[in-house]
């Protein structure tokens, strides 16, 4: 997969929120926003596990985000949560979480002390997606974004024309007797292509990984069609016709092996990127991102109004090179992770 260079130098953020060994920390009020180890006050963007870990002894998120953060850490975590736009306070520190459409109960943090505003993004996409809250852009002094796909390069097809091509893939592989597999994420992506492909076409089935989530997501009222685990007994029922939603991990497996013959596809932002897709020895690579794309990050940047930019996990050294071109107060602030990483179970799109 494409890998971002090494970082340039940092400065240091606003006293807000700043970087430490343990990830954002809130000095004022004593929590942390997406640790990247245990603490004792958490507050969570989102469930994917490079923005989440198990063993806090406290957790906030949005209520939507309730169900998966339980199914990624433990069902009888303790867990706080905020409806979008809600607000509570910690020692003094105002915090209330928005929209960040990158999936089912992603959020931004917006942390407000003495005046000042500072808002972590977490991961967002700009575009609409039926499977979540479509991103809200948030007023603040200084905003922390994400730069997963922080080069000019990248930017997303329209996301109907994307679907057509996987109907349509999967129609000429089962005219062919030939099982159609996509690997997507198995938090976020894979319901994202579920909800939108044609299931009318054919029986589907999804990976244990896949489904577990599935089931998260049709219990928060988002459209999932019928769908079999891929299991020995299922696979007569999808061989050769059907659609196989897996993760990542799956390529290459036996368990993968017994439904051939089949055709196999990514949906990933790094689909952009024709050599992604050979370097697998894919037969076909769809564009299906659910982070900004380099236009979208700009729009992003520009709606909330700040006057300082931090930048995080991804291409940070270029995004930080324009905005200071532009006359932007921008700085780099530290992350474990340098890629769209971590979104499932420490995979990498």
């Amino acid at each position: 997969m494409p890998m971002p260079p090494e970082s340039p130098d940092t400065s240091e953020a606003d006293s807000l929120i700043r970087a430490t060994e343990r990830g954002l920390y809130c000095e004022a009020g004593g929590f942390y926003v997406d640790p990247w180890r245990p603490v004792d006050r958490a507050v969570i963007t989102h469930a994917h596990s490079d923005h989440l870990r198990s063993g806090c002894e406290r957790y906030l998120c949005s209520k939507p985000g309730l169900g998966v953060l339980r199914r990624r850490v433990a069902e009888d975590a303790r867990v706080e949560t905020l409806g979008y736009g809600e607000a509570t306070t910690i020692n003094g520190v105002r915090v209330s979480l928005h929209p960040a459409g990158h999936l089912l109960g992603s959020a931004q943090v917006r942390v407000e002390h003495r005046g000042r505003v500072t808002v972590v993004s977490g991961d967002y996409k700009t575009e609409s997606d039926p499977t979540c809250a479509d991103f809200e852009p948030v007023c603040c002094d200084t905003f922390i974004t994400e730069s997963t796909f922080g080069l000019p390069v990248y930017r997303w097809p329209d996301p109907g024309s994307v679907v057509d091509e996987i109907n349509a893939w999967w129609r000429g592989n089962q005219e062919t007797g030939r099982t159609s597999v996509i690997f997507a994420y198995a938090l976020g992506k894979a319901q994202r292509v579920l909800h939108a492909v044609d299931d009318s076409i054919g029986p589907i089935a999804v990976h244990g990984a896949v489904k577990r989530f599935v089931d998260v997501y049709a219990a928060a009222g988002v459209r999932m069609p019928e769908v079999l685990t891929a299991t020995e007994e299922s696979r007569k029922a999808v061989k050769g016709r059907g659609l196989v939603v897996a993760p990542p991990s799956a390529l290459g497996t036996p368990w993968l092996r017994k439904f051939a013959p089949l055709s196999t596809a990514f949906a990933s932002g790094w689909m952009r990127i024709r050599g992604a897709r050979r370097r697998q020895s894919l037969d076909r690579g769809f564009v299906v991102s659910d982070h900004a794309d380099w236009p979208g990050l700009l729009r992003a940047i520009d709606a909330t109004g700040a006057s300082r930019v931090g930048i995080t996990h991804g291409y940070v050294n270029v995004l930080h090179r324009w905005l200071i071109e532009q006359g932007r107060d921008a700085f780099v602030v530290p992350t474990r992770y340098e890629s769209e990483s971590g979104n499932d179970d420490g995979e990498v799109e």
